[in-house]
């Protein structure tokens, strides 16, 4: 689970996240959306320690992230596709991170194999297409088997086929009673993918409910976005 609680970030005088509170259930996916500058990204950096709040707090599994011994085996996190060295084999950027972590190495190749880079496993990051940069942070992400993900714009240089396959991977994390959170700016592919839909605009909570509930008396899943963000 992620409970962010009143979680406020200034930049001098500007406000990217103000005030925000939401929690991440296992069980379910749920959606991170809003329009450009709204404050996402802000958000999932402070609940990952990397941007210190101004006030509030960000809580994974209870602890702030910053204190857990392991941090692979209790959240995967893919906040940027191209993470690894680019002079790096895709296999040894992944035992890398998995040692750091007590993670054997077999499980690197389960996550190559997952993701569909074990035959790539050899080359070198430079050479990846954006789709397979994205195939391998995700298995980075997936690395610790952890209860929790947090993925941002995860199907991203995905082809059709690619995005399908993340789509029942995220489905199936979430029916083992895991926590899923992706944030996203496809409103559509996100309706398809999550349960629950969380939208933030200028750094504050516009909605939060599952994702009929938000297209409530709407024509669509676009419609409720703009009718939420213009609030």
């Amino acid at each position: 689970m992620i409970v962010v609680e009143e979680l406020t970030k200034r930049y001098g005088p500007t406000v990217a996240v103000d005030g925000l509170s939401f929690t991440v259930r296992p069980g379910c996916v749920t959606g991170f959306l809003g329009p450009n500058g709204a404050g996402k990204s802000t958000t999932m950096r402070m609940i990952l320690g990397l941007d210190r709040p101004s006030s509030g707090r960000a809580l994974v599994d209870g602890r702030a992230y910053d204190t857990l011994d392991r941090p692979l085996r209790t959240i995967g996190a893919m906040l940027e596709g191209r993470s690894a060295h680019p002079g790096r084999r895709a296999r040894h950027h992944l035992r890398y991170l998995a040692r750091s972590n007590g993670i054997p190495d077999a499980r690197v190749e389960e996550v190559l194999e997952l993701v569909g880079l074990i035959g790539d496993a050899r080359r070198r990051a430079r050479g990846f297409s954006l789709g397979m940069t994205q195939r391998l942070a995700l298995a980075a992400a997936l690395l610790g088997d952890p209860p929790i993900l947090l993925l941002d714009e995860p199907v991203n240089g995905l082809d059709p086929e690619g995005v399908h396959w993340l789509r029942q991977l995220l489905r199936g994390y979430a029916a083992q009673g895991r926590t899923v959170l992706i944030s996203s700016h496809l409103m559509a592919e996100t309706a398809l993918t999550a349960d629950r839909l969380v939208v933030v605009n200028r750094g504050r909570l516009v909605a939060d409910a599952t994702v009929a509930e938000f297209v409530a008396g709407a024509p669509s899943l676009e419609a409720a976005f703009l009718r939420a963000v213009a609030r």
